[in-house]
């Protein structure tokens, strides 16, 4: 009976781990964008956003969060005869409002980042991958559409291994990678990867400033 028990319990505590990092990191992220701290960016890098696909869909949710906020309020105050109820509905809503903009927040001051030794890639807080440009073979401009909306999503293209980086769905950057690479995700240690596919607002703005770079050269192919 315990050892049936233990994976249980085990993937219940990492999930519970997994959630209050990802609730902590969503309201920094509000403080920090409320606080409009500059980005901690170094000498040369240069910042590309990738929120822009994803905007209008965020932007619709939070404002149909914020009517929904009176809405239940007064749903709730005429139907349920607990006051509590009342309160807590409240709170949810308000909560899942700030939840929605910490979202946005987050998107917004995790760009990707061009510099000097390499690629950073992110997404949102829980993403954040640098690629040295001595392990990139090319940087190449395509946009493809996946079937999933999934943050995180590997494809096995005959003997090659790719890792996507999606936002809306979408990518629009392909890094070829010099050799199999491992990367750190949410849910651990990735398999070598042999191209990792993103998305960024910008691609061509990002391949111009990728240029000068030990990938510069491979960068237009």
């Amino acid at each position: 009976m315990t050892e049936t028990r233990t994976p249980t319990r085990a993937t219940a505590g990492q999930l519970l781990r997994r959630a209050a990092v990802t609730e902590a990191a969503m309201w920094r992220s509000l403080y920090l964008w409320a606080r409009r701290r500059p980005l901690p960016l170094g000498p040369g890098d240069e910042p590309f956003g990738y929120l822009g696909v994803v905007k209008p869909i965020l932007g619709i949710f939070i404002g149909l969060s914020v009517v929904e906020i009176p809405i239940f309020d007064l749903i709730v105050t005429h139907v349920v005869p607990w006051r509590p109820a009342r309160w807590i509905v409240l709170v949810l809503g308000v909560w899942g409002v700030l939840w929605m903009v910490g979202l946005f927040a987050s998107m917004t001051i995790h760009p990707h980042v061009v510099g000097d030794r390499g690629l950073r890639v992110r997404l949102s807080s829980g993403i954040d991958i640098f690629i040295p440009w001595t392990d990139v073979e090319a940087l190449r401009k395509r946009y493809r559409s996946l079937p999933s909306s999934r943050s995180v999503q590997v494809e096995q293209e005959g003997d090659r291994r790719v890792l996507h980086i999606p936002v809306g769905s979408q990518t629009s950057i392909d890094v070829l990678l010099r050799r199999p690479t491992t990367f750190d995700l949410p849910k651990g240690r990735s398999a070598p990867m042999n191209e990792l596919r993103l998305y960024a607002d910008d691609p061509d703005g990002l391949l111009r400033s990728a240029r000068g770079t030990p990938a510069g050269d491979t960068a237009r192919r």
